[in-house]
């Protein structure tokens, strides 16, 4: 909406220009063409202006600032090429000149300020605007996070204080899943979207949804649409992805992958200590048992085949450390 009205007073500006200019023209007796061509000439290099403007990717609205801002740095522009061209023209014509210089350099200031500002950064000696973010780099998250849910409970606790960003790309693969005639996608597509309408509404996050698409983004995958947007953001990849991680770390992009935080929060058991397990099911050895901690840490007991079903007292032998967990080696007292 601001972006029409603002369209409206260039159309306004540039047709109230064109007839000052031929009100002083008819004053001096010219042809009658002249009106008209001043007319025709102002009218098409405004709507040559407005449809440059128009065919530029959509970007989010402004606010009072990137106006101010446009309309200063465009008279500022204005003025330095009226003093640099004074010497190719005659001083009667200069007024007009400048008049349409600042139309044109105003408009095309204020406008690239509306649609950019997320990214505009404008400094002052001793004063910097900057957008205002929470935290320091904002985090981008992907489907997969969001369907697993531990995002939330995690931003939950106050461990997070960045903004969150959702692209509107990976917005639509998560309504796809909740779309889609599997009943088990379905019912994670649907989780995914209550846990972004839960974020949505705590007041205390900060959660985007970002609709802009880089020109490089074109034609690729989904999880090199998040790299990129988050290398261009200056910000980190919230993902549980094993896939998306290896891609972003290529990219030399930060990941902040929640299955390496549940693995750093679980407990550490070392070599001789004891802890109570239950036996859920035989393991691969010939005497070997399964249970599993709280956590979901699965513990391979050495004489616990026989005990299945029951909680017996182990004691830790060793710990297996991997990307998809932690596994510990234990053995019955008895």
């Amino acid at each position: 909406m601001a972006l029409i009205i603002l369209r409206c007073l260039f159309l306004a500006c540039a047709l109230g220009i064109s007839q000052l200019i031929n009100h002083n023209l008819t004053a001096d007796k010219v042809d009658t063409w002249v009106p008209w061509g001043v007319f025709l000439s102002t009218l098409g290099i405004s709507v040559a202006v407005l449809l440059g403007d128009i065919f530029i990717a959509k970007k989010d609205l402004s606010t009072i600032s990137s106006v101010y801002f446009g309309l200063l740095i465009g008279l500022l522009l204005t003025y330095i090429l009226s003093i640099a061209a004074a010497p190719l023209m005659r001083s009667a014509d200069a007024i007009w000149w400048q008049l349409v210089g600042a139309m044109v350099l105003c408009y095309i200031c204020t406008s690239f300020l509306l649609q950019t500002k997320d990214d505009f950064r404008f400094l002052i000696p001793y004063v910097e605007f900057v957008r205002e973010v929470k935290g320091f780099k904002p985090l981008v998250l992907d489907t997969s996070v969001v369907i697993d849910g531990r995002i939330e409970d995690l931003v939950n606790t106050g461990i997070f204080d960045n903004q969150l960003i959702i692209p509107r790309f990976a917005l639509t693969e998560l309504q796809a899943i909740a779309d889609s005639n599997d009943k088990l996608r379905r019912a994670r597509g649907r989780r995914g979207l209550d846990v972004l309408n839960r974020l949505r509404g705590n007041d205390g996050v900060d959660l985007q949804i970002y609709d802009r698409e880089l020109p490089e983004m074109t034609g690729q995958t989904v999880d090199l649409k998040l790299v990129l947007l988050a290398k261009h953001l200056e910000g980190k990849v919230v993902t549980g992805d094993f896939n998306l991680n290896k891609v972003a770390k290529l990219h030399n992009v930060p990941v902040i992958n929640l299955n390496e935080i549940s693995n750093a929060l679980k407990p550490l058991y070392l070599p001789g200590e004891t802890f109570q397990v239950q036996v859920i099911k035989p393991g691969e050895g010939a005497d070997q048992g399964v249970g599993y901690l709280d956590d979901g840490t699965m513990v391979v007991i050495e004489g616990g085949r026989h005990a299945i079903g029951k909680h017996k007292s182990v004691v830790v032998t060793s710990t297996l450390q991997t990307n998809a967990g932690r596994m510990i080696f234990a053995k019955t007292e008895d």
